[in-house]
C-alpha cells in the first residue's frame, strides 16, 4: 500500500470512487455527500492545492482524503461541546490538522485503508508540529463515527456548515512518539 498526493489524471477515478461512497452513505438513509459533493471543481481544487491524497493498492485507487493546507474556519465555533485542545495556543494559534473527504472503495474495506489513512495524516500533522486531528462527519454516518472511535478520535461537539447542516466533531490528540 502506498499513499501518496493525487495529481489531476487521478481526477475521474476519485469521482468513481465519491459516487461510489455515496451509495454508500445512501444506504445509510442520511443525506451527506447526496447533493453532488464533493464535486468535480472541489476535486480539482484539492488537487491544485497539494491537499488530496490517494491510498494505492496494487497499482489501483483505492481510498482518498485531504489534508486541509489551512485551518478549517467552520472548526472556530463549536457547539456543545468544546474541542479537546482549544481553538487557539496562547498566541492565537491553531494547532491542528483537519482531514476530510475520507473514501475508502468498497472491495477494499476491512483492508487496513483506514488504518493507512490516520497513520499517515498523525505523521503528516506531527511533521508540521501539530498537536491534534480533527474531522467532521454526519451524525447519522456510523460507519465513519466507529473508525474514528476506532482509531482514537473522542466526540467533542456540533460544528455547522456554511449551509447550517450539523455535523458532529471529533478530535484526536496525538502523542509524541
Amino acid at each position: 500500500m502506498e499513499i501518496r498526493k493525487t495529481n489531476r489524471g487521478d481526477a475521474g477515478a476519485l469521482m468513481e470512487l465519491f459516487d461510489e461512497a455515496r451509495g454508500t452513505i445512501a444506504k445509510l438513509g442520511i443525506d451527506q455527500w447526496q447533493k453532488g459533493y464533493p464535486s468535480q471543481d472541489v476535486v480539482d481544487s484539492d488537487i491544485a492545492l497539494g491537499q488530496s491524497y490517494a491510498v494505492m493498492s496494487d497499482g489501483e485507487l483505492c481510498g482518498t482524503f485531504a489534508l486541509m493546507n489551512d485551518f478549517e474556519p467552520l472548526y472556530d465555533k463549536i457547539h456543545d461541546g468544546e474541542w479537546k485542545t482549544g481553538n487557539d495556543d496562547c498566541n492565537g494559534n491553531k494547532n491542528y490538522q483537519a482531514i476530510h473527504r475520507v473514501a475508502v472503495s468498497v472491495k477494499m474495506r476491512g483492508k487496513g485503508i483506514s488504518t493507512a489513512i490516520i497513520n499517515y495524516a498523525e505523521a503528516h500533522a506531527r511533521s508540521l508540529g501539530r498537536t491534534s486531528l480533527r474531522i467532521d462527519t454526519h451524525e447519522g454516518n456510523v460507519v465513519m463515527r466507529r473508525m474514528l472511535e476506532k482509531h482514537g478520535f473522542v466526540f467533542c461537539g456540533i460544528i455547522h456548515l456554511e449551509n447550517g447542516d450539523p455535523r458532529v466533531a471529533y478530535e484526536k490528540i496525538l502523542k509524541n512518539d
